[in-house]
């Protein structure tokens, strides 16, 4: 996704939590094609950190775009099986922050604070509309859907502020979160294969896009059909 932004001309900011290599990696592809970005870390989940990385982003320029695509999948076991304190760090990752990024987002961009408008696009997760064909994904699937509510209701606050607010639901992707269980349970959908991120960074893409200016409040499924 960023790397797909940047090609759209977009400076991107590249956040992450941990992963300092793999952030890196992805601004220097972007660097070798000629495009703006850089690397920031910053944990969604500490408000300061998040504050932070917004400040860093207004180096490159007025904030146009928050792409909420920070998750994690948990504990992989029944709701009865789960420890509270797994479940209160999957809630903080997945729903805490992005409200916190948007929370941000919407003071960067809101006309009601100076700004000029922009779009915020979340990642949820097919998982939300489909949980029963993902094992041991009940949270995870309840925090997905909690990001679909989110830019439902965001939307309608803030579209009077020049603000788009919308969804992508992903199916199984080729990413380092998917497990073999779950190349198997994208093989078996309707196209036959799981997605690609670069499939994916497209909706992210044309949603921010002035081709979807009409667009808010929806939840646009990337899923090979499920």
């Amino acid at each position: 996704m960023a790397e797909r932004l940047a090609h759209d001309g977009y400076g991107v900011v590249v956040n992450y939590e941990a992963d300092a290599e793999g952030a890196e990696s992805v601004v220097s592809a972007i660097h070798a094609k000629g495009g703006r970005a850089a690397a920031v870390r910053a944990d969604v989940v500490s408000e300061h950190e998040v504050s932070d990385l917004f400040d860093r982003a207004r180096q490159m320029g007025p904030l146009t775009a928050l792409v909420n695509n920070a998750g994690t999948a948990g504990q992989r076991v029944r709701l009865d099986e789960q420890q509270a304190d797994k479940l209160t760090w999957l809630t903080q990752v997945n729903v805490v922050g992005p409200m916190l990024c948007a929370k941000h987002a919407v003071r960067a961009m809101s006309t009601t604070h100076g700004g000029n408008g922009g779009c915020i696009v979340n990642i949820a997760s097919i998982a939300s509309k489909a949980p029963t064909e993902f094992t041991g994904m009940v949270s995870y699937a309840a925090t997905k859907g909690a990001m679909v509510t989110l830019a439902r209701a965001l939307s309608n606050e803030v579209a009077s502020e020049g603000i788009r607010v919308n969804n992508v639901s992903p199916g199984v992707v080729e990413t380092g979160m998917v497990t073999a269980e779950d190349q198997e349970l994208g093989a078996h959908s309707p196209l036959g294969r799981t997605g690609r991120p670069e499939e994916i960074a497209a909706a992210v893409s044309w949603l921010i896009s002035s081709e979807a200016a009409y667009v808010t409040g929806s939840d646009i499924v990337v899923s090979g059909g499920r």
